[in-house]
């Protein structure tokens, strides 16, 4: 396989962190793109270590906000003039805690798992170009299964309120803004489908978590994901569904895609679902493909960064 180079935001725990051993262990450049480097540092030195590769590198990134993306791809492009993979795998989803802007006045959930995975992209268009073979994934979730529920939208009034909303719930705005990533997913293969980049998107069915990571839930939410943990695959199963989508030669030509954990490209629900629909794995919820929606969600992130 040709050398490559490849970007995880998020990449010091949990899939990110597992997907980035299996990256650094197939002999790619790695750039760990993390919020808190100090505290990433050992995950950094695990990884060379067990890869035996040491072109792992960690740079500091707050996909939350504007600055630190913008100050991440100006080094990221003085040190690496090309980009094969980008994984959008970053996200806020702190449970029960209150609500809360990024430092340019966004919904905190929106603001890192939309917004920002929008503007990096942007800003790394130059690299990607110079790949035979750029590929972008961004990870969803199956929390997007809630817009098969025909009364169900995006919440896009609650995303800049300059006083807490009565009603708020980190549940709900991770749930918008998973499927605000679809949308974009779809949007943005239209929009790079030329330069040649390929885009798509990963329904992660769950996966198990750290203890760090159970504990920024807040009760009771808490105590519903330790049960879940229970039952959640371990990470390694979905890094690997990351590292197929973005090496494999069978999904070199696919962009505009969501697929499931199985690796197959879903397609879209019947307006009428039934329950197998919802709890199955074979299609998304019709929502996805408004085009007035991706419109609004595309239109938002180039307003707010200043980029269309």
């Amino acid at each position: 396989m040709k050398h490559q180079t490849t970007l995880i935001t998020g990449a010091n725990s949990g899939i990110g962190k597992a997907a980035a051993l299996q990256f650094a262990q197939a002999g790619h450049t790695l750039i760990m793109g993390c919020r808190d480097v100090a505290r990433s540092a050992a995950a950094q030195q695990e990884i060379i270590a067990a890869s035996g590769n040491d072109k792992v590198h960690l740079m500091a990134v707050d996909m939350s906000s504007f600055d630190s993306i913008r100050a991440f791809c100006q080094a990221f492009g003085q040190h690496f003039p090309r980009l094969d993979v980008l994984i959008h795998n970053a996200a806020y989803f702190e449970h029960g805690a209150d609500y809360r802007l990024s430092p340019d006045g966004i919904e905190l959930a929106f603001a890192t798992n939309v917004v920002g995975p929008y503007l990096m992209t942007q800003l790394l268009l130059e690299q990607l170009q110079q790949s035979e073979d750029a590929r972008v994934l961004n990870a969803s979730s199956n929390i997007v299964k809630h817009f098969f529920s025909p009364s169900k939208e995006i919440e896009f009034g609650i995303l800049q309120c300059a006083t807490p909303p009565k009603k708020h719930r980190v549940y709900d705005r991770y749930r918008d803004s998973k499927m605000a990533l679809v949308m974009l997913t779809f949007k943005m293969a239209e929009a790079f489908r030329e330069a040649g980049i390929k885009v798509n998107a990963l329904q992660v069915n769950g996966a198990k978590m750290s203890k760090a990571t159970l504990k920024k839930f807040k009760m009771p939410w808490r105590l519903i994901a330790y049960v879940q943990n229970l039952f959640f695959p371990p990470v390694e199963y979905m890094a690997d569904r990351y590292f197929q989508l973005c090496t494999a030669e069978r999904f070199r030509t696919a962009t505009g895609q969501l697929f499931n954990d199985k690796l197959e490209a879903m397609r879209t629900g019947p307006d009428n679902p039934k329950p197998t629909d919802v709890w199955g794995t074979s299609v998304y919820p019709a929502y996805a493909d408004r085009q007035e929606v991706q419109e609004k969600i595309w239109g938002l992130c180039a307003e707010w960064t200043g980029i269309s």
